[in-house]
């Protein structure tokens, strides 16, 4: 792992490989713990981050959208939860083709190929027309955006007018003993487990310093509304662990 100061932003890579960006970092960093990727989420969270992929779907209920686009879908959690809405259309997109063929395998084993589809590509130059999509959702990849702005701006091109933007992203919790418990965790247990499970010594030690790099709460709704979006809001859960991030394309 490396960490690096660009003007005021640190700037966290996974490898710390001098010839390699980020977004080329981050997929290598998928494609290696793909494999254990579902079953640590499941393990390091307790289960908790399926709840919150529910409550993040939720979120659009009452738009009922009806194409859909998943960014930084992984193996396509988000996708296939988003299918509780009953849309026409969700296209799952991520640089790693690691993550995405485990994600068509668990799309094809629902027999939902024809609904939703996984494509390869980078969330700051995406392959999509402008205004193509009703609603967009992110869950736990803006960190890894080499360029957040750039990859918020991106977001909004590819949104229909009044399309909505969903993120569920880690958070820094502030209150006592909240903080301290989830610091000691991320630093001292999570990279342990992580690396002996999914044999990948940068990734659990990664996910700690990408979300202390990460402008959460007030500062990503600012982040939001300079890409473009209005109507921005943050509902933090868990005790502030994660935040739930919405906003609307004008």
């Amino acid at each position: 792992m490396s960490i690096a100061t660009v003007g005021q932003k640190k700037v966290v890579t996974p490898y710390g490989h001098t010839d390699t960006g980020k977004k080329q970092q981050v997929a290598e960093m998928f494609n290696n713990i793909a494999h254990r990727y579902d079953f640590l989420n499941r393990s390091l969270s307790m289960g908790i981050d399926v709840l919150w992929r529910k409550k993040m779907i939720a979120q659009l209920k009452a738009k009922q959208p009806k194409v859909i686009l998943d960014v930084a879908t992984g193996t396509g959690d988000v996708a296939l939860e988003a299918m509780s809405l009953r849309p026409e259309r969700i296209v799952g997109l991520d640089i790693s083709t690691g993550m995405l063929e485990l994600g068509r395998q668990k799309v094809a084993k629902r027999g939902l190929s024809e609904t939703i589809e996984m494509v390869e590509g980078d969330s700051e130059n995406m392959p999509f027309a402008d205004n193509t999509f009703d609603a967009v959702t992110v869950a736990f990849g803006v960190r890894n955006f080499e360029n957040l702005n750039k990859g918020l701006k991106e977001i909004n091109r590819v949104l229909q007018k009044d399309g909505k933007l969903v993120v569920l992203e880690f958070s820094q919790p502030r209150s006592f003993p909240v903080k301290q418990l989830y610091w000691f965790y991320f630093n001292n247990i999570l990279p342990v487990f992580g690396k002996m499970l999914s044999k990948d010594d940068a990734a659990y030690t990664y996910l700690p310093e990408s979300v202390k790099a990460f402008a959460d709460g007030d500062d990503f709704l600012a982040e939001l509304k300079k890409a473009g979006f209005t109507a921005t809001h943050r509902r933090p859960l868990t005790f502030g662990i994660a935040t739930i991030y919405t906003g609307v394309k004008a």
